[in-house]
């Protein structure tokens, strides 16, 4: 039988399906293995709060302090992505393995620094936090034993960028099911089996930590064998690590100022706000990792086609990622609005609470849109490496949000206005990341950029 001749329109539907094929195959497993280290602390809190009030409140002020220690190091996962997905575009095996490892070692590096870092100080960073004085010596404890496995942590951050880079993220997710797992039955069993109780959790933790990074290690260090890259620490190769990461660095923490100055004003807004602040801003991050899970994919498949010098084939990918971000967040924003009468009473009965928070989370749903596009393109533009254009257009961001968002307790504003103070600074990232995607200077080919 003779086939029937390609025409434009089956032509578009095959250069679809390419795409959407490796985006699935990419996404659902990051996002499994994104969801991994939320449920780490919720664990935590549910072993935890059965040891009492003050032993939960400890948790509660030690946990953000350590979330923070090390999300602000994110960039060892997105770095690593797009330098070990060029060299795989490229071809060499070898060369990509290498520049992983010089990753890892760099998140050796300062996993050590953060430990003789926070140590010393974890009573003053708790008092910071206003920890009353029964809360303080727990949240101390805590954050103490817990700092002790940070490097781990930061080699699975790194670790993780090397297999995503490498087009595997069923190995992280598979290593975060067992992690949260093992986190689990350890905590079980040191808090109430051996009786440490909130130094157990920590411990419990500690072990699970370690026990992900020694298995990432190993997947890592067979890699390098298998393709004969070297595993000893390259000064060159983790400085170059270093100087890449610091864009993102930069990046991260405008993002982070973003969120702390939301969360500053709506507590001057007053105790019902910022109740209803916090359960919206829950709700975000959830829907957040959903659409995170796409801008990873972004990360490795872009990091591919530039690295094999496919222009074309990296732009059409970015096209069809926005598309996919731009239904997925308009899916994401339909179902919160359904679904409110379900969800708002799991986290509060408070009349007044579900009454301000409702308008808040109707802005929430209207934006999801414009958060698909932000995060894929986000995740398009980390692919390429095109970390300095980042560094600069949150910073951007964060200086048109601030004002803003500060003047809102002033003319009296409440949360609602708080939230459109929120999709104006999403709205804001979105055009300063279309206009880079649409001016295609990202499109840098080569195995390095």
């Amino acid at each position: 039988m003779k086939q029937a001749p390609a025409t434009p329109e089956s032509d578009r539907r095959s250069s679809r399906r390419r795409p959407d094929r490796e985006i699935v195959a990419l996404a659902v497993p990051a996002f499994g293995a994104l969801v991994a280290e939320p449920l780490f602390l919720m664990a935590d809190s549910a072993i935890v709060g059965h040891l009492g009030t003050p032993q939960l409140a400890g948790l509660g002020i030690a946990s953000p302090l350590l979330t923070t220690a090390v999300s602000i190091f994110v960039f060892l996962a997105y770095a690593a992505t797009a330098a070990v997905s060029r060299r795989v575009g490229a071809g060499d095996l070898r060369a990509a393995i290498r520049q992983g490892m010089d990753g890892i070692w760099l998140a050796l590096l300062l996993g050590a620094a953060v430990v003789a870092a926070v140590l010393p100080t974890a009573p003053w960073l708790v008092g910071l936090l206003g920890a009353s004085d029964t809360a303080a010596p727990y949240a101390t404890t805590y954050l103490r034993v817990s700092a002790l496995g940070i490097p781990a942590m930061l080699v699975v951050l790194a670790s993780t960028g090397v297999l995503r880079g490498l087009q595997n993220t069923r190995t992280p997710l598979y290593v975060a099911m067992g992690g949260f797992a093992a986190n689990g039955v350890l905590n079980l069993g040191l808090v109430y089996g051996a009786g440490l109780g909130i130094a157990g959790s920590a411990w419990g933790t500690v072990i699970a930590q370690f026990g992900m990074a020694a298995v990432y290690l190993t997947v890592v260090v067979r890699g390098a064998r298998r393709h004969g890259a070297s595993l000893r620490p390259d000064i060159a190769g983790i400085r170059n690590s270093a100087q890449a990461g610091v864009p993102l660095l930069v990046r991260t923490l405008s993002l982070r100022a973003v969120l702390m100055i939301a969360t500053a004003v709506a507590a001057r807004l007053g105790d019902v706000d910022i109740a209803a602040h916090q359960i919206i801003l829950s709700l975000w991050n959830l829907m957040a990792f959903a659409l995170d899970a796409i801008a990873i994919a972004g990360q490795a498949i872009i990091g591919r086609y530039l690295g094999a010098g496919d222009a074309k084939g990296a732009k059409q990918a970015c096209r069809r990622m926005v598309e996919w971000g731009v239904a997925f967040g308009a899916v994401l924003g339909v179902l919160v609005v359904a679904a409110r009468p379900l969800f708002i009473p799991l986290f509060t009965s408070d009349g007044t609470v579900q009454d301000t928070l409702l308008p808040a989370l109707l802005v929430v749903a209207l934006i999801q849109p414009v958060a698909g596009v932000v995060f894929v393109l986000d995740g398009v533009l980390m692919g390429a490496g095109d970390g300095p254009y980042l560094a600069r257009a949150m910073l951007v961001t964060l200086v048109v949000f601030a004002p803003v968002a500060l003047l809102v307790p002033a003319l009296g504003g409440g949360l609602t206005t708080l939230w459109w103070a929120m999709a104006l600074m999403m709205t804001v990232r979105m055009l300063t990341l279309g206009w880079r995607a649409r001016s295609g200077r990202w499109l840098v080919t080569g195995a390095t950029r």
